[in-house]
């Protein structure tokens, strides 16, 4: 074993736990004494169905005129995602007319929360799904049948659903981050029967997650999705329609430069990254892994930690330590490959479940406007080529 190994990985110092994986405790509903920003957060599907959202925020003087000293992470993260969805309803109400620039009193405050929670002032995942969510019966655990937003764009089944279905996934996630979590903690010590509790572990929560997501299609038509919520979570770099960017007005750090931040998308979700580094999935560099590596700039700072201290676990011949440890007993102990192989199997089943998502709900609808292209992902990257890529990859590593 590589003698320099950090610590045993635990999920409680990145921000993850068993029982939730990535999601935060149940999120902040409202902001205390924000009386302008929870109004614009209740009411935004009606003035973005009416399209008054520019003139709603252009009227008001203020959205929130300084940050309260008693705020905690949970009002910084509310805050967030109400200026989130408020600004990219801003940007893009008006179809093939998006704005070009932020007024100050949007741009000031969305840069200053973001600042405070280390991600650029953009709607990321973490705003629009981990941060985005409660329970109807506080009783009850997160399931799909008592889960719902706090916060949407247009409302409507489909827009709920696809985002409860990504909440579902994150916090069936937990056990199976424990899992991996044991698996490598115990390969370091060269414990064979505990790195096959948390294989087995980490398998089952794969299994449930595999199948939430091919539950997507029961609620969220490809068609409605295209149509009517794709276009609000576009961000402005690689756009077609902001080439240039988005100007932050007065916002002192961008000197009234246009800016270009990547849009809400499902790669700024940590899971995948964390098994590709735990399983030792390895991608040759392509266009996605630089567009992957990026992603990680949105993640909460946290969970980018636990993916990099993941990824920081090799042996002696530079291998991830588990895989490393797997293939070294894959005669001896074809129990454990075994195991490993089924890790690897379903992460390879949710790649390919993704993909055809990606082809049915963007690759083959018909592109109407240059904001809402079906070229590239609302990350603003070409996908259908190394998503593919990326999914023969996921297999290869156990074909050696």
């Amino acid at each position: 074993m590589n003698s320099r190994v950090p610590q045993p990985l635990s999920l409680a110092d990145f921000e993850c736990s068993p029982e939730r994986g990535f999601l935060p405790s149940d999120p902040c509903e409202t902001l205390p004494d924000c009386p302008t920003l929870n109004h614009l957060g209740r009411e935004m599907p009606k003035l973005l169905s009416a399209r008054r959202v520019r003139q709603c925020i252009d009227e008001q003087p203020s959205l929130l005129p300084s940050i309260p000293p008693s705020w905690h992470d949970n009002e910084y993260r509310a805050a967030m995602r109400i200026l989130s969805f408020a600004g990219h309803a801003y940007v893009w109400e008006t179809p093939g007319q998006p704005a070009i620039k932020l007024p100050s009193h949007l741009a000031q405050p969305w840069y200053e929360i973001a600042q405070k929670l280390g991600r650029p002032p953009v709607l990321s995942y973490a705003s629009y799904a981990l941060d985005n969510w409660r329970r109807l019966d506080q009783t009850k655990p997160i399931q799909l049948d008592n889960i719902v937003l706090l916060q949407n764009f247009l409302g409507g089944l489909d827009e709920e659903w696809f985002v409860v279905v990504h909440i579902q996934i994150e916090k069936q996630a937990g056990p199976g981050l424990e899992g991996l979590v044991q698996a490598i903690n115990a390969a370091s010590k060269g414990n064979d029967d505990e790195v096959l509790l948390g294989l087995q572990a980490l398998a089952s929560a794969q299994t449930a997650m595999r199948d939430t997501l091919l539950r997507m299609k029961e609620r969220c038509d490809p068609y409605v999705y295209y149509t009517r919520v794709r276009p609000y979570i576009h961000g402005w770099k690689n756009s077609p329609s902001l080439p240039e960017g988005l100007i932050y007005d007065h916002v002192e750090a961008y000197g009234q430069q246009p800016q270009q931040f990547r849009g809400e998308t499902g790669a700024q979700s940590s899971i995948v990254p964390c098994l590709d580094a735990g399983l030792g999935i390895r991608h040759a560099p392509d266009p996605l892994t630089v567009y992957l590596q990026e992603m990680r700039e949105y993640m909460p700072p946290r969970h980018r930690a636990f993916l990099q201290a993941l990824e920081i676990r090799t042996d002696d011949q530079g291998r991830a330590l588990l895989s490393g440890y797997i293939h070294d007993r894959k005669q001896r102990h074809p129990e454990l490959w075994s195991a490993y192989c089924a890790c690897v199997d379903l992460l390879a089943q949710f790649r390919e479940i993704h993909i055809g998502y990606a082809d049915s709900y963007i690759n083959r609808q018909n592109q109407t406007s240059t904001t809402n292209p079906t070229a590239v992902g609302t990350g603003g990257t070409p996908f259908m080529t190394y998503l593919q890529k990326h999914l023969d990859e996921t297999k290869q590593a156990v074909r050696t």
